[in-house]
C-alpha cells in the first residue's frame, strides 16, 4: 500500500521551494550535531530555508540560534531562529514555523533528530506526483549503548512503517515527514493545544479533507537518538497511551488493550516456563542474543506504560481548537 519509491518515478528533476520547521525546547545538547546535519544536505541551498523555534528554553538554546543563523549566512544558508514563548508546546512552535515560512513544501524534524546528507532530497523528490500531499520519510534509531536503546533498535520502535498502517488511517510522525503547504490554508494548521498525536491528528485531517494521498520514502532517513534510562522509556511509551486517548475522543479511534494483573501474570509465567528456558540453549549455542531473553519483560513495562498514560488523561476542551493562518 505504500511502496518504496522507485527510481522511474524521479527521474526528472523535482526541485520546489522547502521549508524544514524544527521546535526545539533545551536544546543545546543536540543542536551542533543537528546544524552540522543540516549544513550537509544535499538540497539546493538557494531552494531552502530552516525556521528554528525556540520553545521558551531554559538553556543555551538562544545563543546558540543566534551564533547558527549568522554561521549559515556565511555558508550561503538561510537559518532563520524563531520563538513560541506563549504556549509549551511543540505543535505551537510549529505553527510559527509554518505561519513565517516561505517554501511550497514544509517538512518537519525534531533536535534530537539526525537527518541523512541526501534526506531532504529524497523526501521532497515525491512530490512531483501532484497527487500526493504528504511523503513520510523513515526513522531509524541512532547506534546506542544501553539495553533499552538495543532493545527499541530491535523492535524498530520509531520505524514509520507502523503508523503507516495505522487501521484508522495512515499518517507519519514528524521527526520524518513533508507536506503541501497549501494543503494547510484548508484543513487549518496542527492543534496548539495538544501535547501528543498531533502528527496523526493533521494527517488524517489532511487525508480525510483532501484527495491527496500519502506516501513512504523510505530512503529519506533521519536517525533519532532512543531512550536509555528506564524513567525516559516509560515516559515513551505513557506518551504513546496518552497520545491514543486523545485520538480516540477526536475520532473514535479503538483503545489499546490494557495491560492488566491477569495478562502480566500469563505473559511473565509463558515467559519463565517456556521462553527463558528456550531462549537461553539458543543464546548458548550462539542462535539468539542476551536481548532475546529480556524481551518479554521489557515488553510488559513498554505495555503498563502505555496503558497507565491511556487511563490517565482526558482531551483539554482547548486542544480541540484548530489553529489557522
Amino acid at each position: 500500500m505504500f511502496p518504496n519509491l522507485d527510481s522511474r518515478e524521479i527521474a526528472t528533476a523535482f526541485w520546489p521551494k522547502v521549508s524544514i520547521i524544527i521546535p526545539i525546547y533545551n536544546g543545546e545538547v543536540d543542536l551542533p550535531e543537528l546544524l552540522n546535519c543540516l549544513y550537509s544536505q544535499t538540497y539546493p541551498s538557494h531552494l531552502s530555508e530552516f525556521l528554528l523555534v525556540d520553545n521558551n528554553s531554559s538553556d543555551g538554546t538562544a545563543d546558540i540560534l543566534k551564533t547558527a543563523a549568522a554561521e549559515a549566512s556565511t555558508r550561503g544558508i538561510k537559518l532563520h531562529p524563531l520563538t513560541e514563548n506563549k504556549l509549551q508546546s511543540s505543535y505551537a512552535a510549529r505553527n510559527q514555523g509554518i505561519k513565517a515560512s516561505t517554501g511550497d513544501i514544509l517538512v518537519f524534524t525534531d533536535v534530537d533528530c539526525r537527518p541523512q546528507p541526501d534526506w531532504l532530497e529524497k523526501l521532497v523528490q515525491p512530490f512531483v506526483s501532484p497527487k500526493l500531499v504528504i511523503v513520510a520519510g523513515e526513522i531509524e534509531g541512532l547506534t546506542g549503548t544501553t539495553l533499552l536503546e538495543n532493545y527499541a533498535q530491535k523492535i524498530g520502535i520509531l520505524s514509520q512503517k507502523f503508523t503507516l498502517e495505522h487501521p484508522f488511517c495512515p499518517y507519519g510522525q514528524t521527526a520524518n515527514l513533508a507536506m503541501r503547504k497549501d494543503v494547510l490554508c484548508k484543513v487549518g494548521l496542527f492543534r496548539p493545544y495538544l501535547t501528543t498525536g498531533g502528527d496523526a491528528d493533521i494527517c488524517w485531517r489532511i487525508l480525510r479533507e483532501t484527495d491527496g494521498e500519502i506516501k513512504f520514502a523510505a530512503d529519506a532517513i533521519v536517525r533519532h537518538r532512543h531512550r536509555d534510562n528506564l524513567t525516559d522509556f516509560r515516559n515513551q511509551w505513557r506518551r504513546y497511551g496518552k497520545s491514543n486517548r486523545y485520538l480516540h475522543e477526536l475520532y473514535g479511534v479503538d483503545l489499546m488493550k490494557e495491560c492488566n494483573t491477569y495478562a502480566i501474570f500469563y505473559r511473565l509465567s509463558r515467559w519463565l516456563i517456556k521462553e527463558l528456558p528456550q531462549k537461553s540453549l539458543k543464546a548458548i549455542a550462539g542462535k539468539a542474543t542476551w536481548l532475546d531473553l529480556i524481551k518479554t519483560p521489557l515488553d510488559l513495562i513498554g505495555w503498563q506504560a502505555r496503558t497507565t498514560g491511556q487511563k490517565q488523561v482526558k482531551l483539554p476542551e482547548k486542544a480541540r481548537k484548530i489553529e489557522y493562518f
